[in-house]
């Protein structure tokens, strides 16, 4: 494994970001072979960027519908990570200058009571859910700075760039939501009062908690631990809207209620 490689991916990814343009792509000597090196090149621009957002506090989920999977030429979901000074509650205020193309995502948000560890077994929906302290409505923050490429390609360079991830706004949480039915849960987002998509909560993966079961088994396979206090999102409910500086934006989720953004 060429560890070099990615360290140097990395870099390149990162001093792209303080430059506050559009990526480029990876040349050709550092751009990933695999999504194995996709991941590995993940966790040297995170490294980074860590010293100016906080150490990595979550993961989020992404390609969690079959059309973007199958778009992507991926079989799978994909996971970046969330770093702890890009985590928000709501209601809060985004400086329009702080991102290059400012987007966000309506998602069911958990946040882990106690770790999820390695098993010998598969995790399942019902271990994963006794390690589960609470969950919520939450903006994804994104913010579009990666090339327009295809295939298999555009999914290699999400994975390397942390899928795009800028932070997390997260709602009141809901700490007695086991009998709650998150597959009929309906998503729904607001920009300036106006709806621009709804999805429900079976449109993750048939339930939102499946792409955490996906996250704890390929961690568990890598003798990896989701420790407790994690903050997790699970997969956008509705497609990626753009917002403008004075845009305002709401989320709300079935019995779990809302999330509020503005950007100044």
């Amino acid at each position: 494994m060429d560890t070099d490689k990615f360290v140097l991916a990395g870099e390149f990814l990162f001093e792209q970001y303080n430059a506050n343009v559009e990526m480029a792509p990876l040349p050709k000597q550092l751009h990933p072979e695999s999504i194995e090196e996709a991941y590995f090149i993940q966790l040297e621009y995170l490294s980074l960027l860590s010293h100016k957002y906080g150490q990595p506090a979550g993961h989020k989920l992404a390609y969690t519908t079959r059309t973007m999977q199958e778009r992507a030429g991926l079989t799978e979901p994909c996971a970046g990570g969330i770093l702890g000074d890009t985590i928000f509650q709501s209601p809060t205020v985004l400086n329009h200058g702080d991102y290059l193309k400012l987007g966000i995502e309506c998602e069911i948000a958990v946040i882990l009571g106690k770790d999820i560890s390695p098993n010998t077994t598969p995790h399942t929906l019902e271990s994963i859910g006794a390690s589960i302290e609470c969950i919520m409505p939450a903006f994804e923050v994104v913010d579009f700075r990666t090339p327009d490429l295809q295939g298999m390609q555009r999914a290699l360079t999400a994975i390397s760039t942390n899928i795009s991830n800028a932070g997390v706004v997260l709602g009141d949480a809901i700490y007695n939501w086991q009998n709650l039915n998150l597959q009929t849960a309906r998503g729904e987002m607001f920009i300036n009062g106006k709806s621009v998509g709804y999805g429900t909560g079976a449109d993750i993966m048939g339930h939102p908690f499946e792409p955490l079961v996906w996250l704890a088994n390929k961690l568990s396979a890598e003798n990896k631990t989701i420790p407790a206090g994690s903050v997790i999102i699970t997969g956008s409910i509705v497609t990626p809207k753009y917002l403008s500086q004075g845009d305002s934006a709401t989320i709300t989720i079935t019995n779990l209620g809302e999330a509020h953004i503005s950007v100044d």
